[in-house]
């Protein structure tokens, strides 16, 4: 039979014998990545949050390999001409260096995960973990960057026409080496920032930052740009360098501790230290004080009114927002009910306010003085 089966493959012609010989070698490695792959590391930890990650993100490469390995096979197998095997040669050079590239991400991908699972940042006290996923997050696109840059410029290396051009250009350099560096500088100023950005970690992510008047929180750094999520849900996409060249706020940097201003204008005849009392009460009762600061202090006085100023620490701006909420609602309803002449009030001097006859006063002395 073994005989008969040689015989009859001799007499196929060269394209059916590869042909064949692909296709069986393709079914090999499908039927490879499906019994060993998919099914038989299902007897590892199917519970596992990382080895279901792991798995899925092997299965590219490990599909790639299988594949190259296949038209290895086929290839040496098969009764192909010299040329051919040349052409086949190139692409398994490209897979090769494209199955490199693609290991390198996924072990990166992979050694990120496993270092970031002893930092959480859905806790209160986050300011560790923050730091380390945000410099670890803005390295992995940095080096996401170069490894594409590198993979493509080791495949182009592979083609001798475009080899010898980029050697070409690079003895050249000149105007054209002037140009290619211009239209490369946004990518490498951002590329570049990512990088700064990782060191000096002037933002992190779920900072609560001021950014062109906005205030939000950082939802994600990219290679070159970062997402902040204002606090009425919408998007501010800004640029890498913007958090490198321009002055920006930063609520989080090295706590989430913020302290919340109320100024309220009362009359002049409002009781401070009752006031100050029940300031104290207000914010003593809210769940939202983080126990540190709780101040009332006259700041200013105005012609009609003086200024009040009332503060109240709390754990996060989120929380500073809502106890200042708090207190405003709480304050001017207690000043209503117990003390209404506090209130803001326009006097009346023999029907007319004071501020008209100030003003018709000065109206007159200013005509009294004219040369006129």
């Amino acid at each position: 039979m073994l005989d008969r089966s040689t015989d009859f493959i001799n007499t196929l012609p060269d394209w059916a014998v590869v042909s064949v010989l692909l296709g069986v070698a393709l079914l090999l490695s499908w039927a490879f990545r499906v019994l060993v792959v998919r099914r038989g590391l299902r007897f590892l930890d199917p519970q596992s949050l990382f080895i279901r990650t792991t798995l899925q993100r092997i299965r590219g490469p490990v599909g790639l390999a299988l594949l190259m390995g296949a038209l290895s096979l086929a290839a040496t197998l098969s009764p192909i001409t010299e040329r051919s095997a040349e052409i086949v040669r190139h692409v398994l050079l490209i897979g090769f260096i494209l199955l490199v590239a693609w290991t390198a991400r996924v072990v990166l991908d992979l050694w990120l995960r496993a270092h970031l699972k002893r930092f959480r940042i859905d806790t209160d006290d986050n300011l560790l973990a923050r730091k380390h996923v945000t410099q670890m997050r803005i390295l992995l696109r940095v080096a996401d960057t170069l490894i594409i840059v590198v993979a493509l410029g080791a495949v182009m290396m592979t083609f001798e026409g475009i080899r010898q051009y980029g050697v070409s250009l690079l003895a050249s350099a000149g105007a054209a080496g002037i140009v290619v560096g211009l239209a490369l500088q946004p990518v490498l100023k951002n590329l570049f920032a990512g990088i700064q950005l990782a060191i000096t970690q002037p933002i992190r992510i779920d900072d609560a930052v001021i950014v062109e008047g906005e205030w939000g929180n950082v939802e994600e750094i990219t290679s070159t740009y970062v997402v902040v999520r204002i606090w009425d849900l919408r998007r501010l996409i800004v640029p890498l360098s913007y958090f490198i060249e321009t002055p920006f706020q930063n609520w989080t940097r090295e706590e989430a501790n913020l302290i919340g201003v109320v100024l309220i204008y009362l009359d002049y005849r409002a009781p401070v230290s009752s006031i100050r009392g029940e300031v104290e009460r207000i914010v003593r009762g809210s769940h939202l004080w983080d126990g540190n600061t709780v101040a009332v202090q006259v700041t200013d006085f105005r012609e009609q009114v003086l200024e009040l100023r009332v503060l109240a620490s709390a754990g996060n701006a989120g929380d500073a927002f809502t106890l200042r909420c708090v207190i405003r609602e709480a304050l001017v309803l207690w000043l209503q009910e117990k003390h209404p002449e506090a209130l803001p009030h326009l006097r009346i001097i023999g029907g007319e306010t004071s501020m008209k006859r100030e003003t018709q006063r000065r109206t007159m002395n200013e005509h009294s003085q004219s040369p006129a």
